[in-house]
């Protein structure tokens, strides 16, 4: 379901180009008129208008209802209740949820009121003209059966806020006001606008209702009050319009004009015409580490790119000669056949064979150092390293060629697959004995988290001219014995992408090499 709706909004979403500062203005923007929008749509401040309205009727009743009670005919005198006896009644009033009544009708006609409440409301009526003063809110009395006291009588019982109050529950509902009339522009977006609240509070004499006090009163309007406070607004819109503005500028200066330049030199080193710049000092911690990557590819890149032309020159160099050497020997056998000696002919023959050898080796070569250039960390683990050290070992001696092996008493895990170790041992023992040397040494030992393997022997060594071309492609000191010039430097891919080393180390005899390798975890 959350994927076809994804997918939904995916098809239907806008193709806007819009610059990012755009959407970080808009962002913000939008942000800081949320409350407002609440406020105004979702009625957020209009409820907590009605609702303190509703708090204020009930204060009122809560008071009121108390003095009738005190100075009701015949009612015995108030007890005090206790400090800690609260029972406090929170507003129940809400513009979402609540129904709005329509106004309150004209009482029907009924029998004149109790006597008691005739009384009670003589009583009662200078408080509650005071009271009306000073909060405008209308205060009617009822006697026991929902008859007005005051006026020209009439029944309210059949309302359903004076049902309840009858009960001996206090109750406050929603009712239209007819007399309403708008004064401010937009206040047709108001909802409590146009309406009273009406709270019916019942007055309890020796634990039985003798009578409803019936309070009603407007709410505080939303854009009556926006109105009255519209200086504060402004200056409060002026403000977050102010604190907007910089912080677009900051996210600019931060995220936006860094991406923006950083995009414009990715372009100029794809066209081959510059390089990444170094971060703005302004710019986010995130977009300054964007910089150093884009940085660290580029210069990979560029580092590739000058090893792949390097590599397709000498590529091609390396094809040519036995290429035209096959060549040659077809031309000669082609203009000269009928006057050649068979050993003449032979001799030709063996040389082209010769260079189709080498080129089938050549081929075989590149394509084992395609795939170590391609290989990554395959997760390989040797948990006994010291096994498959002599195992090399005893496998590389030959008549005339003898390995010894020197590991420390015990070595960890290695964090590659034997594989890939036992390719690069051979390549190197492989060296040595085609390069002369009698005797090799294979030493294991530990240090910084790495085994090292020192691969030594007593050949002639390596020329102190040679030494910085070893592990370029291509190269060898054995071309005419058929040397490909590339075991070291499929040794090296190999264990690049374990994440090991290896390097031509100094040796008062012979060639060594120094082989660095991760030790596994745990």
């Amino acid at each position: 379901m959350i994927r076809t709706a994804k997918e939904w909004v995916k098809r239907r979403w806008p193709r806007l180009r819009l610059r990012l500062r755009t959407i970080l203005f808009a962002s913000l923007f939008f942000v800081a008129a949320l409350p407002g929008v609440g406020a105004v749509f979702l009625r957020v401040y209009e409820n907590t208008l009605v609702r303190q309205t509703e708090a204020e009727l009930v204060a009122q009743g809560a008071a009121l209802a108390a003095t009738a009670e005190a100075i009701w005919p015949g009612a015995p005198p108030l007890d005090v209740p206790p400090r800690d006896a609260l029972t406090p009644e929170p507003p129940r009033i809400d513009l979402n949820a609540t129904p709005i009544l329509p106004e309150r009708p004209t009482p029907s006609p009924a029998p004149p009121p109790e006597a008691d409440a005739i009384a009670a409301g003589r009583l009662l009526a200078p408080i509650v003209g005071h009271t009306r003063q000073t909060t405008l809110a209308a205060i009617v009395l009822l006697d026991r059966n929902g008859v007005v006291v005051d006026g020209d009588g009439g029944s309210l019982a059949a309302l359903p806020e004076v049902h309840t109050a009858l009960a001996g529950q206090p109750e406050t509902v929603l009712r239209r006001n007819a007399g309403y009339r708008a004064v401010y522009r937009f206040e047709w977006l108001s909802r409590a606008a146009a309406i009273r609240v009406h709270h019916a509070r019942p007055i309890v004499v020796d634990g039985k209702v003798v009578g409803v006090l019936l309070l009603s009163r407007s709410a505080r309007a939303l854009f009556k009050g926006l109105y009255e406070d519209r200086g504060k607004i402004a200056i409060g819109i002026g403000a977050i319009l102010i604190v907007l503005i910089v912080l677009s500028g900051v996210l600019s200066r931060g995220i936006a004009r860094p991406i923006e330049a950083l995009g414009a030199a990715t372009r100029s080193v794809a066209a081959g015409r510059g390089r990444v710049p170094e971060p703005p000092p302004t710019a986010a911690i995130e977009i300054q580490g964007l910089y150093r990557d884009f940085a660290a590819m580029a210069e990979a890149i560029e580092r590739r790119s000058r090893y792949l032309r390097d590599f397709a020159h000498a590529m091609s160099h390396e094809f040519k000669t036995p290429l035209s050497g096959i060549r040659g020997a077809i031309e000669l056998l082609e203009d000269h056949d009928a006057a050649m000696s068979p050993d003449e002919r032979r001799r030709f023959l063996a040389n082209a064979d010769a260079d189709a050898r080498r080129l089938a080796n050549l081929v075989s070569r590149l394509l084992d150092l395609a795939r170590a250039d391609m290989m990554r960390g395959d997760g390989g683990r040797l948990d006994a390293p010291a096994a498959l050290l002599a195992r090399i070992a005893d496998g590389a001696t030959r008549p005339g060629f003898a390995v010894t092996l020197d590991t420390a008493p015990a070595l960890p895990g290695i964090a590659a697959a034997p594989a890939t170790i036992e390719a690069v041992l051979v390549t190197l023992l492989d060296n040595s004995r085609q390069a002369g040397a009698t005797q090799a040494t294979i030493a294991a030992t530990t240090a910084d988290s790495l085994v090292l393997l020192r691969v030594e022997d007593n050949g002639p060594g390596i020329p102190p001219a040679d030494a910085e071309r070893l592990f370029t492609p291509f190269f060898t000191s054995r071309r005419a014995e058929g040397g490909t010039g590339l075991g070291l430097a499929i040794a090296r891919s190999l264990l690049d992408a374990v994440g090991g080393t290896i390097a031509l180390a100094a040796s008062d005899r012979g060639a060594a090499f120094v082989i660095g390798l991760p030790v596994a975890d745990g």
